[in-house]
């Protein structure tokens, strides 16, 4: 299995709009922060966790030339509005998209994406297969996903494992049941926005409590906004085998 962090900065990505501040005028290309996503090669198969405004630019970085399915967390702005970009995917594999998601996720994506759901198709529209998801492992072409319910505040989200990859993003309290679901994970990537306390996401002293509870192998910092600080210098202050992700970091299991 291949891994690569499609992006890896917040809901305003990094630098932010209109902000002049240290790391948003970096010059460095790891404080660069497209909108936090997931690309796994998984027996020559690529899957997508999550797919926001910055997709289109993440697959022709990468040169993704086909890809089996997207999986959501939720649904923000940041995570699903670059589900239109699909198409090209619908044309050159002659089939609909699946997407795997939760109830809740379904209803919000038919209802921001209405015209995908018309019962007038309007001519080169995407072509979506919403597949819904709960609590439970399922499989897709023999890849087993496991579901690990998060709290994002008070919004439902999920995080998955895939083997021993766990993907967790937009959360900031995670049940000890769901917990045990992690355990054992040789890589462990989870979103951690900065060092001050937040309302609905990890800050990095709760993020280091689970890496100390799961002990994964390998944990890497993701959707990481402007206020953690510069990638040279947070680095500097990390435990041993914690790490700051970076737009196209590659991991391989």
């Amino acid at each position: 299995m291949k891994a690569t962090l499609l992006g890896t900065g917040t809901s305003q990505g990094v630098p932010v709009v209109a902000c002049d501040c240290d790391v948003c005028t970096s010059t460095n290309k790891k404080d660069k922060r497209l909108r936090s996503s997931l690309l796994l090669n998984i027996n020559d198969k690529n899957f997508v966790i999550d797919a926001g405004p910055d997709f289109r630019q993440q697959m022709l970085r990468e040169k993704v030339k086909t890809l089996r399915a997207i999986l959501l967390t939720h649904e923000h702005v940041d995570h699903i509005f670059g589900l239109d970009d699909i198409r090209s995917y619908n044309w050159v594999q002659k089939n609909h998209m699946e997407i795997y998601a939760e109830e809740r996720v379904q209803k919000a994506i038919k209802r921001i994406f209405n015209y995908v759901f018309a019962s007038f198709k309007y001519p080169g529209i995407p072509k979506m297969e919403l597949q819904k998801i709960d609590d439970a492992p399922f499989a897709i072409d023999g890849v087993e996903f496991v579901p690990i319910r998060c709290w994002h505040h008070k919004l439902p989200v999920y995080g998955y494992r895939v083997g021993d990859l766990t993907y967790i993003t937009d959360t900031n309290f995670i049940e000890d049941s769901e917990l045990v679901k992690m355990e054992g994970s040789k890589i462990l990537i989870i979103n951690c926005l900065r060092k001050e306390k937040h309302l609905s996401h990890f800050n990095l002293a709760e993020v280091l409590e689970i890496v100390d509870r799961i002990k994964p192998k390998q944990t890497y910092l993701t959707h990481i906004s402007h206020a953690l600080g510069k990638y040279d210098d947070v680095m500097k202050e990390l435990p041993e085998n914690v790490y700051l992700a970076y737009d196209g970091l590659k991991l391989e299991l």
